[in-house]
């Protein structure tokens, strides 16, 4: 893998099963999530592109638009996507790159020898990458972890916070390190606990980023 947090992702035009996208323009102002898979028609990845289209609302509540890869033909994926609706009872509405020719997997970082890495990418509105994983191919990939992810991301950019292990939405968190307690005391007006100096814990600020995915 070798695009890191903090870099801006690349933009490329590629093929997908429902045309042509230029990816910085089709991501417009929204975050993103981009998971890739190895090939078409493969297990794993069925159940994969299914849990994620059963979480539409999910995403569309965080302002995150959905996009899958596959090293296959636009054709290809065509008939895999209906397949997978058919046999995983779901509706499949977000893109699926065409990547037969590995374009968008060199430009990721994606390839491991002559196979696409399954991978996922966290990408923000100003098309900064905030988030990398990368899975074997034989372990399905957990996207609650990821909706959880990006709970904490929007958060943090939003408040100047910083979430603890296993944390989800409703529950306690740090104040960032990076404030001083005079700019925290400015910013959180309730206060905190320390039960050590370096933890300054503070109930969940409100937070609603009330965006919505542009078709």
């Amino acid at each position: 893998m070798t695009l890191r947090l903090g870099q801006t992702a690349p933009d490329f035009e590629q093929d997908t099963a429902n045309g042509s996208i230029r990816f910085h323009e089709w991501l417009g102002a929204s975050w993103c999530m981009l998971f890739s898979h190895p090939q078409n028609f493969t297990p794993v990845s069925a159940t994969e592109l299914a849990a994620v289209a059963r979480l539409a609302p999910e995403w569309a509540r965080r302002g995150v638009k959905v996009v899958g890869l596959s090293a296959d033909t636009a054709e290809g994926h065509i008939a895999w996507l209906a397949d997978v609706e058919d046999g995983q009872s779901c509706m499949i509405d977000f893109p699926v790159i065409a990547d037969c020719d590995r374009t968008v997997s060199m430009l990721y970082g994606l390839m491991d020898g002559a196979a696409t890495v399954p991978a996922i990418f966290v990408i923000d509105p100003a098309k900064i990458v905030r988030l990398v994983m990368a899975y074997p191919a034989c372990t399905g990939r957990n996207f609650a972890e990821i909706l959880r992810a990006i709970d904490s991301l929007q958060l943090a950019d939003a408040h100047a916070v910083a979430t603890p292990a296993g944390w989800v939405a409703g529950q306690d968190v740090f104040i960032a390190p990076a404030l001083s307690d005079a700019e925290a005391a400015a910013r959180f007006a309730g206060g905190w606990t320390s039960p050590k100096p370096y933890l300054r814990v503070v109930p969940q600020p409100m937070h609603d980023p009330d965006r919505r995915v542009t078709p």
